[in-house]
């Protein structure tokens, strides 16, 4: 369920990102390459830190930070006055996914038998990548309705929503997990 509604409104969000940076807060087209760039920043940054942030959170709590950090992220997009805040929340969206994307697989390839593990993963994918043109059509709609900057906070609620009824399941098994 959580990636299924994460993926959706990754894409849900970042479907009319260029149109956001172009029409609304008038930049050319290098600045966003400038800005996707700095996503791919902050992903890499992620990558760079993960091992030590899951050594103290352990793996439920980093996705959980990170689910949360990106639902706040996207709802701020929507309202970013300028390049300079919308670079920073791609930036730390590029940051939290990359923990959530390694944290994921991590727990997937320790917690599902090998003999099962092809299964799990095209199930997975299915969810994952399935989701996203929805997401996109979805996003372009909204967009199209109510405005270039209105699919990022309904972005960001959907997932603080959808966080927010996995808690009762979510919480006690942070209780029972130990940090690695």
């Amino acid at each position: 369920m959580l990636l299924g509604i994460n993926t959706f409104c990754g894409q849900l969000g970042n479907a009319t990102l260029v149109l956001f940076v172009t029409d609304v807060l008038h930049l050319g087209a290098g600045v966003f390459g400038l800005l996707l760039a700095g996503a791919a920043l902050g992903g890499i940054a992620g990558g760079l830190v993960i091992a030590r942030l899951v050594a103290l959170l352990g793996d439920l709590r980093a996705l959980l930070v990170s689910l949360a950090v990106n639902a706040v992220v996207f709802a701020g997009m929507g309202f970013s006055p300028n390049v300079a805040v919308l670079g920073g929340l791609l930036a730390v969206s590029g940051f939290v996914t990359t923990i959530w994307n390694v944290v994921t697989v991590s727990v997937r390839q320790r917690s599902v038998p090998a003999s099962l593990l092809g299964r799990v993963n095209s199930v997975y994918r299915l969810l994952g990548w399935g989701l996203m043109p929805l997401g996109a059509f979805a996003g372009g709609l909204l967009a199209h309705r109510f405005g270039l900057r209105v699919p990022y906070p309904v972005a960001g609620a959907v997932r603080g929503l959808v966080l927010v009824v996995a808690l009762p399941v979510l919480i006690p098994a942070t209780r029972d997990a130990t940090p690695p």
